[in-house]
């Protein structure tokens, strides 16, 4: 049985819609404002809208912008007196499917409401289209058959149409935001916005007005309100980028918006309520910033919903050829260059380099090289790696390798694992190989928490 949602203040207008439809056999629900039609539009799920245009405060023309925003797919039909022909017109144009004229007739109702409800059919067929070709589209980007690659991908997609917080681990230029765009193109908020901000790239006071907004007034300079980027997502994605470099501060009132869906401007009394699904990421381990004091706790925990760790490309060497065809191509067309292909040795070089910076690093090496090269085919000196190569010792079996962003402690921290690793646990040993006494290494391990 249909759904049908009438919107009118007039209460003789909404009674006899209800008698009528009824009696058709529809489920139908009547409220005399809009407001009260938006709450209903939130807790049903409805096929079609009747809706008168002139009402108070919130009309109905208001009403139909939200289901456009809000519900695309439903079918509006707008109810207007003999004096609102051109508001009806005008409804029309902006998505309504019909309109109908006061005083209504029995037949005219029930033609627009099977005309509304053949409509809704076409209309979710179009999205389910769209959808389809948006979620080809976005697997598209996502490069790579590696198993490590895939694992991340399809927990993406699996937790896509979820509404859960998602917090996505990995070393700098692993493709983070990249999956943070997968899992908006194929979650239902695809048509709502996906906003991304580097938490870590602005001071506190800057990151706060950026995030939340600010009101006319609440410091020199602000001139007008301005809305945050919580406010400009309503409905959609917001990606969080370095989420462990945000200040304490801000911390706390992020915490707040996962929490209650409510914040306050910089400058404001009013809390605004948004629905917007967090996607955080960073480079750094969490947890160690919990235990050194630099993140909050209970924010971790709410952030921590479900985790996705991005495998380095080190990691997945197996897409290597993959990544590179795709850039070469993408980079030849931006550039106006015949270049078809790599040779051999040039993608043995690109196999065998270590990649600190992941496939950020990948992507300008071959930018460049397509940009230098004056053949069809990108040779190893196109490359230009011996530049940014490792010193030998560095691809040796006993080497310890760390991401370029690597901090002190992490390095001294990894050192210790992998000597002690290679010293089967003997810490007498491994203290030998680290030219420091026992105490020291004991101190260390107690330090790091490494047992």
């Amino acid at each position: 049985m249909a759904h049908i949602l009438v919107v009118d203040d007039d209460c003789d207008t909404r009674d006899a819609l209800d008698v009528m439809l009824q009696r058709e056999g529809y489920t139908v629900t009547t409220v005399a404002s809009g407001a009260e039609a938006l709450m209903v539009l939130n807790e049903h799920d409805l096929d079609v809208v009747l809706c008168d245009v002139k009402m108070p405060q919130m009309d109905g023309m208001e009403v139909l912008r939200h289901v456009q925003e809000q519900h695309n797919g439903l079918a509006v039909v707008m109810i207007s007196g003999h004096n609102d022909v051109i508001a009806a017109v005008d409804a029309m144009k902006k998505g309504a499917v019909d309109y109908l004229m006061k005083p209504l007739s029995k037949a005219d109702v029930l033609r627009a409401v099977q005309k509304a409800l053949a409509m809704r059919v076409l209309l979710v067929e179009n999205l389910r289209l769209k959808r389809q070709v948006r979620e080809q589209y976005a697997r598209a980007q996502v490069i790579g058959s590696s198993p490590a690659w895939r694992r991340a991908c399809t927990l993406i997609e699996h937790v896509a149409p979820s509404r859960a917080t998602v917090l996505l681990l990995g070393e700098s230029g692993t493709g983070k935001e990249l999956l943070a765009r997968l899992l908006h193109d194929m979650s239902p908020r695809v048509e709502r916005p996906f906003l991304a901000i580097n938490t870590a790239a602005l001071p506190s006071t800057l990151l706060e007005a950026e995030l939340f907004g600010y009101e006319k007034g609440a410091f020199t300079g602000a001139n007008q309100r301005k809305p945050g980027q919580f406010e400009l997502a309503d409905g959609g994605t917001l990606f969080l980028d370095e989420i462990g470099d945000m200040p304490p501060e801000v911390q706390v009132k992020l915490l707040r918006v996962l929490q209650d869906g409510a914040f306050q401007r910089l400058g404001g009394t009013q809390p605004l309520k948004v629905d917007v699904r967090v996607v955080a990421a960073t480079h750094k381990d969490p947890a160690q910033e919990v235990n050194a004091g630099r993140f909050r706790q209970d924010l971790y925990y709410r952030l921590n919903v479900i985790t996705v760790r991005l495998p380095s490309l080190r990691d997945r060497r197996t897409d290597i050829p993959l990544l590179a065809a795709h850039f070469v191509r993408k980079y030849a067309q931006e550039n106006g260059k015949e270049v078809r292909a790599i040779e051999h040795e040039a993608m043995q070089r690109l196999l065998h380099y270590a990649w600190p910076g992941n496939v950020r690093e990948l992507e300008n090496v071959l930018e460049r090289a397509v940009v230098l090269t004056q053949d069809a085919t990108i040779k190893a000196a196109d490359l230009h790696l011996e530049e940014l190569q490792m010193p030998l010792w560095f691809e040796a079996e006993n080497a310890i390798m760390l991401p370029a962003t690597a901090t002190l402690a992490r390095a001294e921290r990894e050192m210790i694992v992998q000597t002690l690793r290679r010293c089967n646990g003997n810490r007498q040993a491994a203290a030998r190989q680290l030219d420091i006494g026992v105490s020291t290494l004991y101190r260390k391990l107690k330090e790091y928490q490494l047992s």
